[in-house]
């Protein structure tokens, strides 16, 4: 493996932890094998230095990944404990090395209620804005259920890291305290759902929180759209234009849905966004030439510690060749650090009282 010094420096806002609670509660609670994965992976604070090190990550903001932290449909108890949990422990690790970590707080949702008192506690321990997952038990981001929470995160002037997790459909009736739902997965457990259906899933609350009308109500938050929006950019065109061909259908202007991209949405590059040795072929550049996606709205991402060390290393070289297809060297430093760099700066949240 080359030096860390042959590939560039970079911010990475896709990046996981795994708090010592958190884990035995996935293990406790069925999640032992989460999403179909072989296993939880390993994590601790040294490894993440480490890997940081091994890929020239100069700062990582940290965030749970899926399931989330309310991972029992009904438990709203554990969810809030887990979440203040990990919440803390990020802010701690935050203060011990202020240089090298940041975090996206979690929130305890479906519980509308609890999650806002975590927003107002995650803000006063430095959270860097919030890392929710596209749905919670089947209320996917831009249900009217979810509608305070994004009121107070556009009063905060919040950032909104968005993961993937599990599709599913929430019963009839269903609230945060009965959330029973039924999983949205054609096909069972035949196969690890990151593998694609975190991609559709990342497309379906992309564009719920456009139709739901959440983007237009709440112009004060950023978002970051994980692994180049998934399966969006062939979906984009459809349903910002649906309307046109079928006129009883929710309206949307296009060109106020693509302002809202250009000013408000980024991108990040975690996972198989180049394909291989071709260059710089693969969904990035379907993205960004298919739809002129600029580079001001990119960002590094690693999905350590799910993506293992010498994975994240081996994705980081075959970006540095993609890049350079793709990009000038002045662009490729904004996509790998200046453009998260100015993300948190801008993003630092507002403390306003209810």
């Amino acid at each position: 493996m080359a030096s860390a010094a042959h590939i560039p420096p970079r911010v990475d806002v896709h990046s996981h932890f795994l708090p010592p609670d958190y884990r035995q509660a996935l293990l406790e609670n069925g999640h032992e094998k989460v999403d179909g994965m072989p296993a939880i992976p390993p994590w601790s604070p040294e490894g993440h230095l480490e890997m940081m090190d091994v890929c020239n990550v100069s700062k990582s903001i940290l965030s749970i990944s899926s399931p989330g932290t309310h991972i029992v449909p009904g438990k709203d108890d554990l969810g809030q404990r887990l979440t203040r949990h990990c919440n803390s422990y990020a802010a701690d690790l935050k203060k011990k090395h202020p240089d090298r970590f940041g975090f996206w707080a979690s929130l305890p949702l479906p519980n509308v209620e609890a999650a806002l008192k975590e927003v107002d506690v995650a803000i006063e321990e430095g959270a860097d804005g919030f890392g929710l997952m596209t749905n919670y038990h089947g209320f996917y981001l831009g249900d009217p259920a979810l509608a305070p929470v994004f009121d107070r995160l556009n009063q905060v002037g919040a950032t909104v890291f968005i993961h993937p997790t599990k599709p599913c459909i929430k019963c009839a009736n269903a609230t945060s305290s009965t959330a029973e739902t039924t999983d949205a997965l054609p096909f069972g457990d035949q196969y690890p759902i990151p593998m694609f259906e975190f991609f559709f899933d990342t497309a379906r609350c992309f564009i719920n929180l456009f139709l739901s009308g959440t983007v237009d109500r709440c112009p004060n938050i950023r978002f970051i759209i994980p692994h180049s929006g998934g399966v969006l950019p062939p979906l984009y065109s459809r349903f910002t234009k649906f309307a046109h061909v079928i006129p009883q259908s929710i309206q949307l202007d296009p060109l106020q849905v693509r302002r809202q991209v250009d000013h408000r949405f980024y991108f990040d590059m975690a996972g198989f966004v180049f394909d291989g040795d071709a260059g710089g072929q693969g969904q990035l550049k379907a993205f960004v030439e298919g739809y002129d996606i600029g580079h001001s709205r990119l960002l590094y991402g690693s999905d350590f510690p799910f993506t293992p060390t010498a994975a994240v290393r081996a994705f980081a070289d075959r970006m540095r060749d993609g890049l350079e297809n793709l990009f000038d060297e002045e662009r490729r430093e904004r996509i790998y650090e200046k453009n998260a760099v100015e993300l948190l700066e801008v993003g630092k949240m507002k403390k306003v009282s209810v």
